[in-house]
Formats: structure tokens, sequence, C-alpha cells
């Protein structure tokens, strides 16, 4: 018989805003949200997203120096909510970043594309930026309540 299956979960990491760390946060989430048994697509869109957030704070936040990224991400009737935050350098103009190509560091050959992934990926995403103070990105992702099989 298919259920709905509701949960509530959290968790909250932090780590240094080092290229290592990419790999670790895409394992968390991962790890994180296998009870609503994710389908393949569900799984590499959010850790796509992940990924490009994390290494948005790796890439850019702090400016060649370390800090700290925290990563937090809460499950509640269906819904994964997911935060990446840093406390660097922030983003002057959000929209300017936003737009698909565009990027800061063309001589890294980055693609410009990270929000863009994130925006399609996810249900939901929120950038906040303050100058001098750093990003927190927030995304949702609803996952269908039909899916489960109570056990």
């Amino acid at each position: 018989m298919l259920k709905e299956k509701k949960m509530d979960n959290y968790i909250n990491v932090k780590f240094k805003s080092i290229a290592e760390n990419e790999s670790l946060s895409r394992m968390i989430i991962s790890g994180f949200i296998m009870p609503l048994n994710p389908t393949v697509d569900e799984l590499t869109d959010i850790k796509t997203s992940v990924s490009e957030a994390v290494t948005n704070c790796v890439v850019h936040a702090y400016e060649n120096n370390e800090g700290l990224i925290e990563m937090s991400a809460t499950l509640r009737d269906n819904i994964l909510e997911i935060e990446i935050k840093d406390t660097g350098v922030g983003i002057e103009d959000i929209n300017i970043v936003k737009k698909p190509l565009y990027t800061t560091k063309p001589e890294q050959e980055r693609s410009g594309m990270g929000f863009t992934i994130m925006e399609s990926f996810m249900d939901s995403l929120v950038v906040l930026s303050q100058k001098g103070k750093g990003t927190v990105v927030r995304m949702k992702k609803y996952f269908k309540e039909d899916k489960y099989i109570d056990e």
C-alpha cells in the first residue's frame, strides 16, 4: 500500500573552504536524503546543486584564503531544505552573477553556470548576500508523497 511518509530530521556541518570538501558535501547530503528513497535523477540534481554552491564558496567567497562553509539541511514533510553559507566577501549584485555564463574568474575557465544549474535542478533557490559579510544560498526540493511504500 502506498502511503505518505513524513520525516523530521536536521543536520548542520561546518568545513574548510577547500576544493576537497566539495566531494565531502556531496556525500553528506546523499547520506542525509537516503531515507526519502530519492530517484537517481533527484539524487543527482541535489548533489550537483550542493556541489555548485560549495564550489562557489571555495572559488569566490574567500578570495584565495581559507574560511568556513556551513551546510545545513532539513527534511520535513517530504521537503528538503538546504542552506550553504559562507562569511566571505559577499556578492555585490546577485542579479548579475545569476545570469547564465557570467563569471568573475574567466582565467580559471569557469562556466558561469552555477546559479543557473542550482535554479534548474532545485524547486526553489534564494540567494542572500551582503558585501563583506558573506552569502547564503537556500534551496528546496519537493519529493512526491505517493512514491513511498509502507513497510
